[in-house]
């Protein structure tokens, strides 16, 4: 780059970007200390896969470098700030591999059935906790820093061709320092009879530069006709402080079908940003089911594209809080074309002092005839001190559709707690059932 923040031209040498801080705005001087990360990465990471791909590292960091991180003045941000995560001092997760047991996986892992997996610590594949059966070899699965020199092409076809870094300050930071992530590619008419499982493991026990930061990307590609079900964990081994900044780009192709299970259990001093885009092509249907059990501050933006006629979406979410945690669920669903649908159900659970924010938008466009979609966000306070903010919203322009959406807010019933008291049910247990019930 010529000056901080502004492109130079890519030729495929080994030159390295510089930054001149000295130029910094008042918005970017906060993004300043990723200037020297950044330089550090170019010199290693730099050199590792095509041109295409160092000039779209080094148009996403100019990016960052002059919008910086979200603000609660922008709509899509009002209820979270970001503030804690733009103070720490972090430094980048690096692929030393902290020691780490196989009983330790295996206690972190959600289940315990030997099912085909890949597993990353602090964002970087580790082969020897992965295991994927010989069925599988003529899937393309494995990590997108394998990827990005052996399948170059492949990976230039849809990496960052979803997720825009030009979204927000978070998905530009990710895009600049792409290096490791899931990549999964299933061809045409193959059927995934088991699921494949996604560990992402983070930990700062033993690092000793500070708070790491990991920035998993994650590029999942399901081809015509092809079915597949994939779980994606995203756990501690300690109660540390560290930030996963996620991207994951999900495509369907024609009629394939996608099972997506995501569970987020960090820790509960951790900082969770997720962003996942999905692409469903003609008669595709995906299917998620996201739970957020942990992290101190989370941000989960799910945006889906039905980009061509009868294609669905069914979209579940779950999410406890408790003590002082924010959880911030931000959904969107585009319908661009005919006979899409789309059904949202999002519950949560809060006590102790936490707070939940659920915004979700239907967006129907004038072509988009015979569309059929749904929106519900349910939310039981556990505690008076606890908050949930919820802004379901419609915005259609085709008239033959069927569109709703709600929302509610509440605490648990008197009556039927008193009720189950009477019957004998000591408090906490009546309280568990009733939150079970829910």
């Amino acid at each position: 780059m010529n000056g901080f923040g502004s492109p130079r031209p890519v030729d495929g040498g080994d030159d390295v970007v510089t930054m001149n801080p000295e130029i910094l705005d008042k918005k970017t001087k906060e993004t300043g200390k990723y200037v020297p990360l950044f330089e550090a990465f170019e010199k290693t990471e730099g050199k590792r896969g095509a041109a295409w791909i160092r000039k779209l590292r080094q148009n996403a960091f100019a990016h960052f470098c002059h919008s910086g991180f979200p603000t609660q003045r922008e709509e899509d941000w009002r209820y979270t700030s970001v503030g804690p995560i733009e103070r720490t001092p972090f430094h980048l997760a690096s692929e030393t591999l902290p020691h780490i047991t196989v009983q330790q996986v295996e206690r972190l892992r959600p289940c315990t059935l030997n099912w085909n997996r890949l597993v990353f610590v602090n964002g970087f594949f580790c082969r020897e906790f992965s295991h994927v059966s010989d069925a599988f070899e003529d899937l393309n699965i494995g990590s997108v820093r394998e990827a990005i020199v052996s399948k170059s092409n492949q990976l230039a076809s849809y990496l960052a061709q979803y997720v825009r870094y030009d979204q927000n300050g978070f998905t530009a930071l990710n895009t600049a320092f792409i290096q490791d992530g899931a990549f999964v590619y299933v061809p045409e008419g193959k059927v995934l009879e088991r699921p494949l499982e996604l560990v992402f493991i983070s930990t700062s026990r033993e690092t000793v530069s500070g708070t790491v930061l990991a920035q998993p990307r994650n590029l999942i590609v399901v081809g015509p006709s092809s079915r597949a079900t994939i779980v994606e964990s995203y756990v501690s081994i300690d109660q540390e402080t560290y930030c996963n900044n996620v991207v994951t780009e999900i495509i369907l192709e024609e009629s394939a079908s996608l099972e997506y299970l995501r569970l987020q259990k960090e820790s509960g001093r951790a900082y969770h940003v997720s962003t996942t885009k999905v692409n469903q092509a003609k008669d595709s249907v995906f299917s998620s089911t996201c739970v957020d059990l942990g992290g101190i501050l989370v941000r989960n933006d799910l945006h889906v594209d039905l980009q061509e006629e009868g294609a669905k979406c069914f979209l579940n979410g779950l999410y406890l809080t408790s003590n002082e945690q924010h959880v911030d669920n931000h959904t969107l669903i585009n319908h661009p074309r005919p006979k899409g649908t789309s059904q949202q159900l999002y519950k949560g659970i809060l006590d102790g002092r936490s707070t939940a924010v659920f915004s979700g938008k239907i967006f129907v466009h004038q072509d988009a005839q015979k569309t059929d979609a749904h929106q519900t966000n349910k939310n039981l306070l556990l505690s008076e001190e606890a908050t949930a903010d919820t802004k379901p919203q419609l915005e259609i322009y085709a008239d033959d559709v069927k569109c709703t959406h709600g929302a509610a807010v509440g605490q648990l019933d008197k009556d039927s707690l008193f009720y189950l008291k009477s019957r004998g049910i000591g408090e906490n247990e009546a309280r568990n059932i009733l939150s079970y019930a829910f």
